[in-house]
């Protein structure tokens, strides 16, 4: 946690940059998880930023299988990581002490209740960067998110980083049909909205 309000500012100011100790511990977990042979897609808001959406975020989150999940916290707890609290599936990288925030497939999103989206194994949605990190592609990060945002009050901003991901991307209202029919209504719904830069 970061001590005080300049360190976060200037924190997010270098995630713009995709720098900063997130951006540092995403690199190490990455390059550990990959040595490890473990799959992964980077999620939350390091993933918005990848985008292209200028939002800062205090931890990293990543798609993992339960398989995975055991071995990562058999290899890494006592290894540079450390879990956030007894029990949790969440680590703290050591160094940096940024979180690590762990979703797993199968696992749903938003509220956590049963409904058609859910968190879908990460090698049938991971993309890798130049940098060789595996970032989940656009139409499940969209689907995740409209997903959240309908079904848990608290997440309502992701209508708002879906609105910005459409105009940034320039997503045509057909993008819908690629989406689960779940969470289509809401996407088109985002879609014809104005473009953020428009808005007073």
């Amino acid at each position: 946690m970061w001590a005080t309000l300049r360190e976060r500012l200037m924190e997010a100011d270098e995630q713009v940059e995709r720098r900063g100790s997130v951006w540092q511990t995403l690199r190490r977990i990455a390059s550990t998880l990959d040595r490890l042979g473990i799959r992964y897609a980077v999620l939350g808001g390091v993933a918005v930023q990848h985008y292209g959406v200028l939002r800062s975020t205090q931890g990293v989150d990543l798609l993992v299988s339960a398989t995975d999940l055991r071995m990562i916290h058999s290899r890494l707890v006592g290894h540079g990581y450390v879990q956030k609290s007894p029990g949790s599936r969440h680590l703290r990288d050591e160094v940096t002490r940024v979180r690590l925030a762990f979703l797993v497939s199968g696992d749903y999103p938003g509220d956590g209740r049963p409904k058609p989206v859910v968190f879908p194994l990460p090698a049938g949605v991971a993309e890798r960067d130049e940098e060789g990190i595996s970032f989940v592609n656009s139409i499940t990060l969209i689907e995740l998110k409209l997903d959240s945002a309908q079904s848990a009050a608290h997440r309502m901003r992701d209508r708002a980083i879906v609105h910005e991901l459409i105009h940034l991307l320039k997503l045509p209202a057909d993008f819908a049909e690629q989406l689960n029919p779940y969470v289509r209504d809401e996407f088109r719904a985002r879609g014809a909205l104005p473009s953020p830069d428009t808005e007073d």
